[in-house]
């Protein structure tokens, strides 16, 4: 396993060692299931808000069950082997639900990052965020620039 790959307890145990020395945790979560300039661009952007990057992964289950049958197209061992790659990126953690509820409850990251596509009032994460005092922050998406797209682009839609 990848050393940036992190069960939730080794997280919530680098969540309170940052916290104690005053160090700002950022943490966002998504499928990324086509690794594509987006993905690269909005990890860049959130990896500046801190100190270290989190990115929770969603295990192949939970990307069926988000995004429909024929996802993901890339398996999870192969999406979190990828990501290990970049170098914005801190740490790694899979779950199976699908939102990180739970995975913030435990970790209490002080800054919660979504893409702009989102809004916060329709986050299901957002009461759980600001419940323990973090803050929810949305970054602008590059339009054309999805996993959606290119799958369109590949099957000429």
């Amino acid at each position: 396993m990848h050393s940036k790959i992190k069960s939730i307890d080794e997280l919530q145990t680098i969540a309170n060692e940052m916290k104690a020395n005053q160090e700002l945790l950022v943490f966002t979560n998504g499928c990324f299931d086509l690794l594509h300039i987006g993905h690269v661009r909005y990890l860049q952007k959130a990896a500046q808000l801190g100190d270290k990057l989190v990115v929770a992964v969603n295990s192949d289950s939970s990307v069926q069950e988000l995004k429909g049958k024929g996802r993901p197209l890339v398996k999870e061992k192969d999406r979190l082997e990828l990501l290990s790659a970049l170098e914005m990126i801190d740490y790694l953690v899979l779950f199976s639900d699908i939102d990180c509820q739970k995975l913030l409850e435990v970790i209490e990251p002080p800054i919660y990052v979504k893409g702009g596509d989102y809004r916060i009032e329709d986050l299901p994460e957002a009461e759980v965020v600001y419940d323990y005092g973090g803050k929810i922050v949305l970054i602008t998406k590059i339009k054309g620039r999805s996993t959606s797209d290119l799958i369109k682009k590949i099957r000429g839609k």
